[in-house]
């Protein structure tokens, strides 16, 4: 597990109580002494009020890091497989930390999403994603680009 993946374990486990309407997509480390925090409220808008609620809530991480705490936006993060499974229908880009038939980032209509893997149809083709590949993967929002 890395520090990202520990630190966003940590921070879902302090707002599950302290901010419960609140499910942390993302926690990422950008550069050294950054945390970037992406929020949803799956009931409702992710809001000023509440991204500053959130980072009030996560004090003591602004003792070690600058805190940015934000709303998915368009291009939202997809890191579960619950996340993959609420966008099934809709385009995709994937970014694979291991080659898959000889490449690293795949653009596509999600057509599944199981337990393990996701499938993309793919413009001439279709590619099996399992997750323990998977580096990084938003929605498309095909007038502002792709991967992040």
């Amino acid at each position: 597990m890395g520090r990202s993946d520990e630190l966003q374990q940590q921070i879902a486990t302090t707002l599950r109580t302290r901010v419960p309407e609140v499910e942390v997509l993302l926690a990422e480390l950008p550069s050294p002494g950054l945390l970037r925090v992406t929020i949803d409220r799956p009931d409702g808008a992710v809001d000023l009020d509440l991204c500053q609620r959130v980072s009030r809530e996560l004090t003591t991480l602004r003792e070690r890091y600058a805190l940015e705490v934000s709303s998915p936006g368009v291009e939202r993060p997809l890191v579960t497989p619950d996340h993959y499974r609420r966008v099934v229908g809709s385009r995709v880009a994937v970014r694979t930390s291991d080659a898959v038939d000889g490449r690293r980032q795949f653009r596509g209509t999600l057509t599944e999403a199981s337990d393990d893997e996701i499938q993309l149809d793919l413009e001439g083709g279709q590619a099996r994603l399992p997750y323990a590949v998977i580096r990084r993967g938003n929605l498309v929002d095909d007038q502002a680009g792709g991967i992040r």
